[in-house]
């Protein structure tokens, strides 16, 4: 039997999921954009499974949402 996914994660593990640097998942906490908590006497950072997920889910929306606004019209094949 497999252990049960964590409900919290620390801001590394969310770099990890995410691909990103640890200061970027920090900054994303910082802004609001991914809620997050600090518990603990040292105040460790901690972010919810599910308000990850949930941040994701608002990231492909956002993004499909823009992809609509801005199509992609001949000659624009440049990679950001």
């Amino acid at each position: 039997m497999s252990d049960p996914a964590p409900r919290m994660l620390d801001l590394d593990a969310v770099a990890t999921d995410l691909a990103i640097s640890r200061a970027q998942v920090y900054a994303l906490v910082r802004r609001g954009d991914l809620p997050a908590g600090k518990i603990g006497g040292r105040g460790q950072w901690r972010v919810r499974r599910a308000d990850l997920e949930e941040y994701i889910e608002r990231t492909w929306a956002a993004t499909a949402s823009w992809i609509a606004d801005h199509p992609l019209s001949e000659g624009d094949d440049e990679v950001e």
